[in-house]
C-alpha cells in the first residue's frame, strides 16, 4: 500500500525546521541541506514542496507573519481599546523563548526585504494589517475616553509599531538592555504617554 503524505503537514514542518536553523544560526546557515538535516528528511525531499532556497525561506517568513497575527488575534478576539493594544504589544514583543525566536527570523528577513521587493511586499502587506488594527484600537480608546487629550491617532499608531519592531532587533542584538521585564517596563511606558 502507498505511504500516504500530508504534504501541508510536510510543508509546515519543513518551515519550521527552517524558521529553528536561521533563529538558532542565522540566516546564511539556512540551506537546504541543514533543512533537510533538522526536519529529518533527505535533501531531495524538499524539492517537491520548495524548488528553490528562496521559495523555502519566503514560506518561512510568511509562517511567521501569519503565526504572530494569528496570536494577535486570539489574544485581542474579546478586548477594545488600549487593553486590545496591550495584548497586541505583548504578543509582538520577544517576551519567551518563541517570540524571540520569531525576532531573530524577521530581523535578518528586514535584511534582505530591503533589497527584494516580493519580500518587502510581504513586510508591507503584514505591516498594513497591524497598522489598521493599532488605529482601530486606538480610536476605539478615543471613543472610551481611554486616550489622553490631544494624542493624534496616526502618529501614535506609527510610533507604537516602530516601538514594537524596534524592540525586535535590540532583544536580538542587545538583550542585556532588552529583557522581557525591560521591554515590559518599556512597554508599559510607552502605553501610559498615550493613556488619559
Amino acid at each position: 500500500m502507498p505511504k500516504i503524505v500530508d504534504h501541508e503537514r510536510r510543508r509546515i514542518e519543513l518551515v519550521e525546521a527552517t524558521w529553528r536553523i536561521i533563529a538558532r544560526l542565522g540566516l546564511e546557515r539556512a540551506t537546504m541541506r541543514e533543512v533537510a538535516e533538522e526536519a529529518g528528511f533527505s535533501n531531495g525531499a524538499l524539492k517537491p514542496y520548495f524548488p528553490t532556497k528562496d521559495a523555502l525561506l519566503q514560506a518561512t517568513f510568511e509562517h511567521v507573519f501569519h503565526r504572530t497575527s494569528e496570536r494577535i488575534a486570539e489574544a485581542a478576539a474579546s478586548l477594545e481599546g488600549l487593553e486590545a493594544l496591550k495584548a497586541f504589544g505583548r504578543e509582538v514583543l520577544p517576551l519567551d523563548a518563541t517570540r524571540l525566536d520569531e525576532a531573530r527570523t524577521v530581523v535578518p528577513f528586514w535584511h534582505v526585504a530591503i533589497h527584494d521587493r516580493e519580500k518587502a511586499a510581504l513586510n508591507d502587506d503584514s505591516m498594513v494589517i497591524w497598522r489598521g488594527w493599532i488605529l482601530r484600537w486606538l480610536v476605539q480608546a478615543r471613543e472610551a475616553g481611554e486616550l489622553r487629550a490631544g494624542v493624534d491617532v496616526g502618529p501614535a499608531a506609527d510610533g507604537l509599531l516602530t516601538f514594537l519592531l524596534g524592540a525586535q532587533v535590540t532583544a536580538t542584538l542587545d538583550p542585556g538592555h532588552a529583557d522581557p521585564v525591560q521591554l515590559t517596563r518599556q512597554f508599559d511606558v510607552h502605553m501610559g504617554l498615550l493613556s488619559a
